[in-house]
């Protein structure tokens, strides 16, 4: 079982984004034909996602999968690249299959320019057979790309959410969080977005930033809030651990803590409900349309290198890195592949009966509406605290669940969920992300 000492450890150990993260997948010695591992899925309502590894600078914070300015060449490559994917994926999937979500993430795609996004949608769209005006699909963008012409091409094929990171909007913050940004680049592109599209806006903010403080907090989450954003996701700043801010440990952590109590405090005072420890949305703000999908329980289907999918049994990918020597190596892999190879995964993570349950709880334990210890009960056959007696004992030693049969994190159990997540990691998975070689 595994086991986590709550009592000495960070409340930020680890953003639990997605379980088993990508450090834990490994190559495939037979790898699978995609057309295998989708066989007996239920796939009527699946969310659809391209990664689009691009940007215009790499922020200092930043260890997703993506390079920076690329040459207009490889730009194009990819993009023959992703339709010679897409064609071959959707070709494996079964009968029937259906798409609930779509989203466009990286990276930046809106790195791309205009025309170069309306082919995006039209691969899209004619490979899989998908309108996706009539899903909620989400598009990340940035200040400098967040351009009128970008957002028209948005606009006409009917995003539902534009996400943008802003993370301050002090200049001096943000280029201390390694994003050399102008204020007055993050002011054009957000009224861009408010005047050329109807899509919900979501502003990325990062707290724990060096020298802010909870005056200067304040002014970013207030100015924030002058463009009525109907999402704000507060990010606590992570960096390596010998880096200045990470040797300043305990302190820095309760700097942290107290800098995510008041964006929080701040947030529902004004109107916004908390969803996740991240993420809070407008009260009033009507919720995206479209057929139900469930995180938990439905398949991803991902195009890109940098994308991950998920069925009931397997995760794959392809190979993952930071660096920018790998990236541009893994890019330039991607690019040189004919339509047969993308039929078969090429890495990935396998998962038996015990990391489904962990990764059922971690997808819903983490929000605040909690779970329903019947549902989980329904799908497993047993309860979640039979099945993870000294976890959950931990949990209740701290006052970080809520009392009742149903799993629920108290206020502080959510202010802890970066703790919270990585108690539910088993043993395999903590043994393979600690033997990966980062890159």
């Amino acid at each position: 079982m595994t086991t986590l000492p709550l009592a000495t450890d960070s409340p930020y150990r680890s953003y639990v984004y997605a379980y088993p993260h990508k450090s834990a997948y490994r190559p495939f010695a037979d790898r699978p034909l995609l057309a295998d591992l989708w066989r007996d899925e239920d796939v009527r309502a699946l969310s659809l996602y391209l990664h689009i590894p691009f940007c215009e600078m790499r922020c200092g914070f930043c260890n997703l999968f993506t390079r920076s300015t690329p040459p207009a060449e490889q730009v194009s490559a990819y993009l023959d690249a992703f339709e010679r994917q897409a064609g071959t994926v959707a070709a494996t999937l079964p009968d029937g299959a259906g798409f609930a979500r779509a989203a466009l993430g990286g990276g930046t795609p809106t790195y791309l320019e205009a025309d170069e996004l309306t082919r995006v949608y039209d691969v899209l769209e004619s490979a899989f057979g998908v309108d996706l005006t009539a899903v909620p699909m989400s598009v990340e963008t940035s200040p400098a790309t967040a351009t009128a012409d970008r957002l028209a091409v948005l606009e006409k094929r009917g995003v539902t959410r534009i996400s943008m990171g802003v993370q301050s909007f002090i200049d001096s913050e943000a280029h201390a969080a390694g994003r050399p940004q102008k204020r007055a680049e993050v002011d054009r592109a957000l009224e861009l977005i408010r005047a050329h599209t109807t899509a919900d806006l979501n502003v990325d903010l990062i707290y724990g930033i060096d020298r802010q403080d909870e005056r200067t907090w304040a002014y970013s989450l207030d100015t924030a809030l002058e463009h009525a954003p109907e999402e704000v996701y507060l990010y606590p700043l992570y960096v390596r651990p010998l880096t200045g801010l990470g040797r300043r440990g305990r302190s820095w952590d309760d700097h942290r803590l107290g800098l995510y109590r008041q964006g929080r405090d701040h947030l529902r005072e004004r109107g916004y409900e908390q969803v996740s420890m991240r993420m809070f949305r407008r009260a009033d703000a009507p919720q995206a349309q479209g057929p139900d999908y469930c995180c938990q329980t439905d398949g991803m289907v991902g195009l890109g290198c940098g994308a991950r999918s998920y069925t009931t049994a397997a995760h794959y990918s392809f190979d993952y890195a930071v660096g920018i020597g790998q990236v541009r190596s893994i890019i330039a892999d991607y690019i040189g592949r004919d339509a047969a190879d993308f039929a078969r995964a090429e890495v990935g993570f396998l998962l038996d009966d015990d990391e489904r349950r962990r990764r059922h709880l971690l997808q819903s334990l983490l929000r605040t509406e909690g779970m329903a210890a019947a549902d989980y009960t329904s799908r497993f056959g047993s309860h979640p605290r039979e099945d993870f007696p000294d976890l959950f004992a931990a949990l209740d030693r701290r006052g970080w669940l809520a009392e009742g049969d149903d799993l629920l994190l108290t206020e502080e159990g959510l202010a802890h969920s970066d703790a919270v997540g990585p108690l539910f990691f088993s043993d395999r998975v903590n043994a393979l992300m600690t033997e990966y070689e980062a890159r």
